[in-house]
């Protein structure tokens, strides 16, 4: 796998209210609050096969896919890379890390070219400072989104399981 080359990288320069508005974890919020969050958020481009974090590396971002389709791997007990989900426009990667100091849970890679807009724990922070209520209902859609997940897996893991006798 190769290394992370941002093609592009700076501030949003378009109305992104709608992609927003249609994005999981700011689909409850108001016009107003979308373009306040729009504020605090950047972009960047990644080509087919970089790799936007990688599994142990410290996060600091939760990131938004625009365009393309990302692949999440995480390393097996043998040692070998498996692709757990893909993730395509409007799905969210790297919620844990914003409100977390853990390291990353798995390695992120574009499986096509990718646009993405990131908002960082940094200026996740001064969003909660500028307007806590937006912070608190961004907080509670990534305890219901990290909720979901956890039950999605233990549904999974169950089916490996053996049963009980």
């Amino acid at each position: 796998m190769k290394e992370t080359k941002v093609i592009k990288q700076g501030k949003i320069q378009e109305p992104i209210s709608d992609f927003l508005l249609n994005t999981p974890l700011f689909d409850e919020l108001k016009t107003n609050e979308i373009k306040n969050i729009a504020k605090h958020l950047s972009f960047i481009e990644l080509s087919k096969d970089d790799i936007l974090f990688k599994e142990g590396e410290k996060g600091n971002c939760v990131c938004f896919v625009v365009e393309g389709t990302l692949d999440v791997i995480k390393e097996s007990l043998t040692g070998e890379s498996v692709i757990i989900t893909a993730l395509h426009r409007g799905r969210s990667i790297g919620e844990m890390s914003i409100i977390d100091d853990f390291p990353r849970s798995a390695t992120v890679k574009a499986r096509t070219q990718v646009k993405l807009v990131i908002l960082t724990r940094e200026d996740f922070d001064l969003l909660l400072e500028e307007n806590p209520q937006v912070g608190i209902k961004i907080l509670k859609k990534i305890s219901r989104l990290l909720s979901l997940n956890l039950r999605k897996t233990s549904s999974r893991l169950a089916d490996y399981m053996l049963p009980l006798t």
